[in-house]
């Protein structure tokens, strides 16, 4: 993660926490924060929904969308919660963005991420497909990885005295 950076990245699989940890972050930089959920097209919701994984073109498209939203928001800042699974996919998000995106990785176990998920309600991505993004997942280099063994007022805590 750059020092200089104004958009933050909350990557991870489903379950992590993206929304809950950018949430804050963004309270404590009083910055605006995007759940890139929002973002998807009615088709991946719905292809999720049925149990069904997105591939690299069912995600194209919402990439350069969030890939928009943070370049209009450079500027001042925000924060975005967003799988980022693929290295493909995090240069769609950064194209354009040089040193003013960093990546933050909440990183769990399996069986933690699925005991969370059990717990959720009211969410569209079904734990049946928790292991397609464990699959699919390819490790960032350039990111601040962090466990999520750690509360969220913890990891909001450590990424904002890496910021410095």
């Amino acid at each position: 993660m750059q020092k200089n950076s104004t958009v933050f990245i909350i990557m991870g699989v489903s379950g992590t926490g993206k929304t809950t940890v950018g949430m804050l972050l963004a309270e404590k930089l009083k910055i605006p924060f995007f759940d890139g959920d929002d973002y998807h097209p009615k088709s991946n919701v719905s292809k999720m929904q049925q149990g069904i994984p997105l591939n690299d073109s069912d995600r194209k498209g919402w990439l350069i969308k969030l890939n928009s939203l943070a370049q209009e928001h450079k500027r001042l800042g925000a924060v975005i919660a967003c799988s980022a699974l693929k290295e493909s996919y995090r240069t769609i998000l950064k194209n354009e963005m040089e040193n003013e995106m960093g990546f933050i990785f909440l990183e769990g176990s399996f069986e933690l991420i699925r005991k969370r998920m059990e717990q959720r309600e009211n969410h569209f991505m079904p734990i049946e497909l928790l292991q397609s993004q464990f699959e699919a997942l390819e490790t960032p280099n350039n990111a601040l990885t962090l466990s999520i063994q750690h509360s969220p007022e913890m990891l909001v805590s450590q990424i904002l005295k890496k910021k410095k």
